[in-house]
């Protein structure tokens, strides 16, 4: 599970804007977003990279509650 979601609220960013940024589809940035798929580990860094935190930021610690 990972926190992209909550990070971008957090934020104020638009999905559509981190698909861009990513150069990947907004199909697929919501699906990472909705925790439908989870991101390869070298995109999970390129995202925590364009929102300027850590990676450790944007995963949930299995003994967190949803």
């Amino acid at each position: 599970m990972n926190r992209i979601k909550e990070v971008l609220e957090e934020k104020g960013i638009k999905q559509t804007w981190l698909a861009e940024k990513l150069g990947k589809s907004y199909n697929m940035v919501n699906g990472y977003v909705q925790n439908r798929q989870q991101p390869r580990l070298e995109v999970l860094y390129e995202i925590a990279n364009i929102l300027d935190i850590e990676v450790k930021e944007l995963l949930k610690s299995n003994k967190e509650k949803d």
